[in-house]
């Protein structure tokens, strides 16, 4: 069975590239993927496959069974683009302006559309049905995951666990990684408004200053990771963004304020939330003003399946190999495939996109972020095989 997975993957690389370019140099941001979305469903229905449903306006799903009893694996990739203005310079340089492919959902998209082909083509081989999940916006709150799932995504196909990859720049292409239980951070987004009374910086006296009790916030906000969050617990909490719109001799009367919260633990994540606010909201009475709090929970944390993990990096050992299967550490970074997570059995792996002797290696969210597009050819038959093992096992 690998061979012949291997095979196809070879034979369908072409049409699969062809696909990654037309996406990449035609991207679309979240919840915006229209012609993305067209365009696949377009390649799809000249390959015989049909559309099962349509979800959240530019997402859908395309079921392939094989007609025989047997699980349902679900297997997700994303499509949305980030706001950014590419530098690669490249053939198929994105022509829409301020908008990127620099997370490599062109790459998952691409894929999951050469395992629609592979799963077509081996129908006879196994058993059960696969469930071909195309999901828009994961890179803006409140992620399409989420909203395919309140859409009933999960009651209508009812999954026996879910599959998905992600690009990893760290990896050399041919290499993927794994690990079980918990893999990824939740993330919530903290917008903080410090409002005091502006005036001339010469008169301090007069004034009731925003900045001063900014910059006490965010020191005083450090200390909760340090000093409250259990230290087993990792925890991040990381202001980006800071507005005072004074200038050298101008204190302002507002300052804005825009960060980011990272865990791994749903009960601390609620405190943490509580204590910010008190936080907050305490240090700017104690100067004369006053502090507005929004934090907006976005995903939660991803977790693994151990015995679906555990399984696919056998599968995986069986078809590249054990020495390019790599181990995986924790990651403060965040993925909306964490809700499917926490309601599936799921596997989240990596698939490698990098090469150093090329140049590829910058990190995801680059301007000039790249992957060898080798690892296309990977990242079908791998996923394919995966879903395959699944099914029959």
């Amino acid at each position: 069975m690998e061979s012949k997975i291997k095979a196809l993957a070879l034979e369908n690389f072409e049409e699969v590239l062809e696909i990654r370019r037309h996406l990449h140099q035609n991207p679309e941001l979240s919840f915006e993927e229209y012609e993305t979305s067209k365009y696949l469903k377009s390649k799809l229905s000249d390959w015989g496959l049909a559309i099962d449903e349509t979800w959240v306006e530019t997402g859908f799903t395309v079921v392939i069974d094989s007609g025989k009893p047997g699980k349902t694996v679900a297997i997700r990739a994303d499509l949305d683009a980030l706001p950014i203005h590419e530098k690669a310079e490249v053939e198929y340089k994105s022509i829409a302006e301020g908008k990127m492919h620099a997370c490599g959902h062109d790459v998952h998209a691409s894929c999951l559309m050469g395992v629609a082909k592979v799963l077509h083509e081996t129908k006879a081989d196994w058993n059960g049905r696969a469930v071909l999940i195309f999901q828009p916006g994961e890179e803006k709150l409140p992620g399409g995951a989420s909203l395919m799932i309140q859409e009933g995504v999960l009651e209508k196909y009812q999954p026996d666990l879910m599959l998905a990859q992600h690009v990893y720049p760290e990896f050399e292409a041919g290499y993927v990684g794994f690990k079980s239980g918990t893999y990824m951070a939740s993330a919530d987004e903290i917008y903080l408004t410090v409002l005091g009374k502006g005036g001339h910086g010469a008169l301090p006296h007069n004034n009731i200053d925003p900045i001063v009790m900014a910059a006490a916030i965010i020191m005083d906000l450090q200390t909760l990771s340090s000093r409250i969050a259990p230290p087993t617990l990792p925890t991040v909490l990381s202001f980006g963004k800071i507005i005072g719109n004074g200038a050298t001799n101008v204190i302002p009367s507002e300052v804005r304020l825009e960060g980011t919260l990272r865990t791994f633990n749903e009960e601390w994540r609620a405190i943490f939330h509580q204590r910010i606010t008190e936080i907050c909201e305490s240090i700017a009475k104690a100067h004369g003003g006053t502090c507005i709090v929004d934090i907006r929970k976005g995903y939660p944390f991803l977790i693994n399946d151990i015995a679906t993990t555990e399984a696919s990096v056998r599968f995986a050992s069986s078809y590249l190999g054990e020495e390019f299967v790599e181990p995986l550490q924790l990651r403060m970074t965040a993925e909306d495939f964490a809700y499917f997570s926490q309601q599936v059995p799921s596997c989240f792996y990596r698939l490698g996109v990098g090469n150093k002797k090329l140049g590829i290696d910058k990190s995801v969210h680059h301007p000039e972020f790249q992957v060898d597009e080798k690892a296309l050819e990977i990242g079908v038959g791998l996923m394919a095989y995966l879903a395959i093992q699944h099914l029959n096992s």
